[in-house]
C-alpha cells in the first residue's frame, strides 16, 4: 500500500500471538502487541474480508495501551480461508464475528476493552457495542458503514458511478447487461460458482472497484495488492455474503440502536470526500447520538492510510488512553 504513516505510532511487533478455536471448525487468528499492562484496545478490521495488516497496530500508543487486533472467520490468516472453490460461510455471520470476539475478550481476561473500527468494522462495533456494552470502555468509529439498503445500492447500484464512471463500467463488464439492475445479486451467483474460472474474475473485478473507489487519490500499488486472488476472493465472496443479508440486520437497526450505548465515550470520525461509505451516514449517526463526538475530515476520502483520517484517529485514541 503506498501510503504515509507519519502521523502514527513507530511499528511494533506482536509479543503473544494464537489460533482460537470458535466453533463451526473455524480457528481465529488473534495478536496482541504493546504494553501488556496498559489499555485492553480491540481492532476491527474492514470488509468484511480483509484481515489485519502490521501497520493497523500503530494507532495505538504502544506504551499506554495493550493491543488487540484478530482476523474475522474466513480472511486473513483464520481458518479455513474462504478463497477455497468450496467455501461455506453458513457460520460466518455478524452473529458468530460477535460471539467471536466476546470469546476472544474473556480468553484474554479483559473485563471491557476499548472498540476500534472502521468501515466494516464501525458496523460490527457498533453491533458488538450494542450487544454487550458492559465489555466496551469507549468507542472510535471511522468511515460509518451500517449496511442499510441505501448505502448498497450508492456504491454498487449507480450512485458513486456518478463520481467513478470508468471505473465502475470494469466492475458492470463482468455481469451480463439484463442482470446489471441487480448487481449484487448478480455477483453472487458469480462469486460462489465453485469454478475458479468464474469466480476468481468475478473476484477480482469486485475487489478492484473497491480498492480503487476508497482513497481520495488514486493508489495503483493498493489496487495491486488487492487484486491478488486469494485475497480478492475470499474479500468478495464474504462482502457479498454480507451485502446479500444486509448484515442480519433490520435496515436501520444499528443507528437506531444507539439507546444502548449513549452512555459510552465514543469519536465518529469521517471523510467529507468518502465515496464508499459517503457521509450521510455518518450524519444519521451523529444525529442520533449527539452525544458522540463528531470529525469531519474535510480532505479525507475513506481510507484510513490518509494522512487526515490517520490524525483524527491517533488523537481519538490518545485521548482515551488516559
Amino acid at each position: 500500500m503506498t501510503t504515509s504513516l507519519d502521523a502514527l505510532y513507530p511499528p511494533i511487533e506482536p509479543y503473544e500471538t494464537g489460533e482460537l478455536l470458535v466453533g463451526d471448525g473455524h480457528r481465529m487468528y488473534w495478536e496482541v502487541s504493546g504494553n501488556p499492562q496498559g489499555k485492553p484496545v480491540v481492532f476491527l478490521h474492514g470488509g468484511p474480508g480483509s484481515g489485519t495488516s502490521a501497520w493497523q497496530r500503530r494507532f495505538f500508543d504502544p506504551e499506554r495501551y495493550r493491543i488487540v487486533l484478530f482476523d474475522q472467520r474466513g480472511c486473513g490468516r483464520s481458518t479455513p480461508h474462504a478463497s477455497e472453490p468450496d467455501a461455506d460461510l453458513r457460520f460466518v455471520t455478524s452473529a458468530h464475528l460477535i460471539s467471536d470476539l466476546e470469546l476472544l475478550r474473556r480468553n484474554l481476561g479483559v473485563t471491557a476493552w476499548q472498540v476500534f473500527g472502521g468501515s466494516w468494522g464501525s458496523a460490527l462495533a457498533l453491533a458488538y457495542a450494542q450487544a454487550h456494552p458492559e465489555s466496551v470502555t469507549e468507542l472510535v468509529l471511522r468511515g460509518i458503514f451500517t449496511l442499510r439498503r441505501i448505502e448498497l445500492e450508492w456504491y454498487y447500484e449507480g450512485g458513486a458511478a456518478a463520481l467513478f464512471p470508468d471505473l465502475y463500467e470494469d466492475l458492470i463488464a463482468q455481469i451480463p447487461v439484463l442482470e446489471r439492475s441487480h448487481l449484487i445479486e448478480a455477483y453472487h451467483r458469480r462469486l460462489f460458482d465453485p469454478d475458479p474460472a468464474v469466480h476468481v474474475p468475478a473476484a477480482v473485478a469486485w475487489t478492484r472497484w473497491e480498492a480503487a473507489t476508497v482513497t481520495l487519490l488514486p493508489d495503483s500499488e493498493q489496487v495491486d495488492g488487492m487484486s491478488d486472488p486469494r485475497f480478492a476472493t475470499a474479500f468478495a465472496r464474504i462482502e457479498n455474503h454480507f451485502f446479500m443479508h444486509g448484515g442480519w440486520w433490520a435496515d436501520g437497526q444499528l443507528i437506531a440502536g444507539v439507546e444502548a450505548i449513549r452512555h459510552i465515550p465514543a469519536v465518529i470520525v469521517q471523510g467529507r470526500h468518502d465515496a464508499a461509505t459517503p457521509m450521510m451516514t455518518a450524519w444519521d449517526l451523529h444525529r442520533a447520538w449527539p452525544e458522540a463526538d463528531f470529525v469531519v475530515v474535510d480532505d479525507g476520502g475513506h481510507a484510513a492510510s490518509e494522512p487526515g483520517i490517520q490524525r483524527a484517529l491517533r488523537a481519538a485514541t490518545d485521548r482515551f488512553a488516559e
